[in-house]
């Protein structure tokens, strides 16, 4: 039987930078009827994605801003529980743009892909085989072109995307030095995702420890974080190093515009490559890199930790938390249907 009510977070009022849990609400709303050409998905998990901050700010970004009172944007993943569509039937797994919400009612054009591991958890379908994963091969492979022997520097390389891109790193024949914010979190990089030497940026001799990790420079840096971490490590980029650039996690709010020292002498000098990148521009292609992803997962070369959190009510905080670095893995909220 399906279900009348729908619990769903909206966003109450606009943050001026980190959205904070007052910023949501958690509404219940009934659940209008299935129309011809929809589907009806009940979410298992909503992700949590650094990437959230600037989906709910007024400042200008890539997506357009969430409304105030509009469902919570967020990626999730789930079943189909009923099905007026043609391209899906009950029993499905799915994962998409379904939102912040208990049950997601669709015509199928939020929806990412359909789930097809089913010998693996659904919940790596938002990590390191969702929009996580996607994005650390597509951005290191694709952008920063990794050579046997580059030596590849990740800041954030204890998250969802800096764990996966040092792993598919040293694949690729790299020597890896991640960047992260703790002793705990460098600790984490080393023993659990591989890293060469993890540094801890927080450390009062972070810039003397980044100059003795990299003593033959960094090849490729793959940038979440801007701001002081980056400023440290462009000093260090060989001739000809690729500088991809990911997240800016470190600034807090982009008006007015930050000041600092400027990037554009070091890639001068260096004949050195920077490029900003979206994992939206590659969705035609999203099969090939998870076809790949799962195939490292299964044989034990690309490994992942999830921080999973149960209830709905636990969503609206957990941006910030992000923000604060207290997850140690990927932050996902699984849902318990009333």
């Amino acid at each position: 039987m399906l279900p009348r009510e729908n619990r769903q977070v909206l966003l109450k009022t606009r943050p001026a930078g980190i959205p904070q849990a007052e910023h949501f609400e958690i509404v219940s709303r009934p659940l209008p009827e299935l129309a011809q050409g929809e589907l009806l998905v009940r979410n298992a998990y909503l992700s949590v994605e650094p990437a959230m901050r600037g989906w709910v700010n007024s400042a200008a970004n890539y997506s357009t801003p969430v409304g105030l009172g509009e469902v919570m944007r967020g990626f999730s993943a789930g079943e189909v529980v009923a099905s007026r569509h043609p391209g899906f039937e009950e029993g499905d797994l799915v994962m998409g743009m379904l939102g912040w919400q208990e049950y997601a009612l669709t015509d199928g054009k939020a929806i990412r892909r359909k789930v097809k591991e089913r010998d693996l958890p659904l919940s790596l379908s938002l990590g390191v085989l969702g929009i996580n994963g996607i994005t650390a091969w597509f951005a290191l492979s694709e952008v920063g072109e990794p050579r046997p022997g580059d030596t590849v520097v990740v800041s954030t390389a204890a998250g969802a995307v800096g764990s996966a891109v040092g792993q598919i790193a040293k694949i690729a024949g790299c020597r890896t030095v991640g960047i992260a914010g703790g002793p705990a979190k460098a600790q984490l990089c080393v023993e659990a995702f591989g890293y060469d030497i993890a540094l801890d940026y927080k450390s009062a001799t972070f810039e003397r420890d980044l100059a003795a990790a990299l003593p033959g420079g960094a090849d490729v840096y793959y940038d979440n974080t801007a701001g002081a971490i980056s400023d440290a490590v462009l000093q260090h980029i060989n001739k000809g190093a690729r500088i991809v650039v990911c997240g800016t996690a470190s600034v807090a709010n982009w008006e007015p515009w930050p000041h600092g020292p400027r990037v554009e002498r070091h890639l001068l000098n260096k004949a050195a490559r920077m490029q900003g990148f979206l994992v939206w521009d590659y969705e035609h292609r999203y099969e090939e890199a998870v076809t790949r992803l799962a195939g490292w997962v299964r044989d034990g070369r690309l490994r992942y930790r999830e921080e999973i959190v149960e209830g709905i009510e636990q969503a609206p905080g957990s941006i910030a938390s992000l923000y604060r670095g207290e997850n140690h893995g990927k932050r996902l909220i699984q849902l318990t249907h009333r």
